[in-house]
C-alpha cells in the first residue's frame, strides 16, 4: 500500500533535515504506527503521505502511484483524522459532516450511522462550539471514514478521550482492520500502539531506529522469568523461575499443586521500556 524508499524533507530555513532517509513500507490491510517523542518527525512523515507537504526527496509511493504525481482523486481514497480538529464551530456536527460528504463524488457513509458509531448520535444537531473535546475527537473520526476510505491516517486518535470511549474507538479502529482498511497511526501511546499495531517503528530525530511487532519486541527484549506472589502462613510472598526451566522445576510444580498462588506473571518488557532502551529517548 505504502512504499517510501530514501525520504528527506527540510523545512524552509532549517539546516538539519526533519527526515532523514527513511525507508519503510506498510502492507495492505495492516496496522502501522510510528512512535517517538513530540518533534521526532511523526506529523511530518503523516503530513507527507496525506500530500500536505510536497517538496520532499526519495521515492514515496501510495497505491502504486508517487505522491508527486498525484491529483485530487486521491483524497476520495484516503481519511484523515488529525490530533487538533478543525470544524465549523457554529454548524452542528450533522452539519459539518453533511458539508465534508459534499465534497466527495463518490459513494460516502450516511452520517447519522457514522455518528451513532462513535456514541454521538443523541448530540447530532447540537454545535460544534459547545462539544468537548473528546466528543470533537469522536467526531473527527467520523469525518475520516465518510468516504469509505481503503487508506486511513490517524494521529493520536485516543488523545482527550475518557477510558470507556478510548476502548470504543480502539474497538472500531481494530473492525476496520478486519474490514481490509489500511491504517497509519503516530503516537506517542505506547499502549494504544500495543494494542492495535501490527508492527511499530520506532522514531527519534527524523530518523527510524527499528521496524518489527510489538509483540516480537516485548519477547525478544523481555527477562525468560516468571514471577509468582503466593500466601504462606497468611503472608504474601514472591517468587521467580526461569521461564525455559519452569516445567521441571520441582518448587515451581510443589506451589501450583500447594494452591497458594495468587498472581503470575511473565516478566516481558513493556513497548516503552523497549522503546527507551533503543533510542535512549523518552516519550513526552
Amino acid at each position: 500500500m505504502i512504499e517510501v524508499q530514501q525520504l528527506q524533507f527540510w523545512y524552509p530555513g532549517v539546516k538539519e533535515p526533519a527526515l532523514k532517509g527513511l525507508d519503510f513500507s506498510i502492507r495492505e490491510g495492516e496496522i502501522f504506527g510510528f512512535l517517538g517523542p513530540s518533534g521526532a518527525g511523526k506529523s511530518t512523515i503523516q503530513k507527507i503521505l496525506i500530500g500536505v507537504l510536497k517538496p520532499y526527496a526519495g521515492s514515496v509511493r501510495v497505491m502504486g502511484k508517487e505522491l508527486r504525481e498525484v491529483r485530487s482523486d486521491y483524497y476520495e481514497n484516503i481519511g484523515v483524522a488529525f490530533e487538533f480538529p478543525n470544524f465549523y464551530a457554529r454548524f452542528t456536527a450533522i452539519e459539518n459532516l453533511n458539508l465534508f460528504r459534499s465534497l466527495y463524488s463518490g459513494e460516502t457513509e450516511d452520517p447519522k450511522n457514522l455518528l451513532a458509531m462513535l456514541g454521538l448520535e443523541p448530540y447530532a444537531h447540537r454545535k460544534v462550539a459547545d462539544y468537548s473535546k473528546g466528543m470533537k475527537m469522536r467526531l473527527n473520526m467520523c469525518r475520516a471514514l465518510l468516504n469509505k476510505p481503503g487508506l486511513l491516517f490517524l494521529d493520536e486518535p485516543t488523545s482527550g478521550l475518557d477510558p470507556v470511549n478510548a476502548k470504543s474507538l480502539k474497538e472500531l479502529i481494530l473492525r476496520k482492520k478486519r474490514e481490509g482498511t489500511t491504517i497509519l497511526l503516530t503516537t506517542h501511546n505506547m499502549s494504544a500502539a500495543e494494542e492495535l499495531c501490527d508492527r511499530v517503528a520506532f522514531i527519534v530525530d527524523g530518523d527510524i531506529r527499528l521496524i518489527d511487532s510489538p509483540r516480537e519486541l516485548k519477547v525478544r527484549q523481555g527477562q525468560k522469568e516468571v514471577q509468582i506472589e503466593y500466601k504462606e502462613d497468611s503472608s504474601l510472598k514472591r517468587a521467580s523461575f526461569d521461564l525455559r526451566t519452569i516445567g521441571n522445576d520441582p518448587a515451581f510444580i510443589q506451589l501450583l499443586r500447594s494452591g497458594t498462588i495468587e498472581t503470575m506473571h511473565t516478566q516481558e518488557a513493556s513497548l516503552e521500556d523497549i522503546f527507551v532502551n533503543i533510542t535512549g529517548r523518552c516519550l513526552g
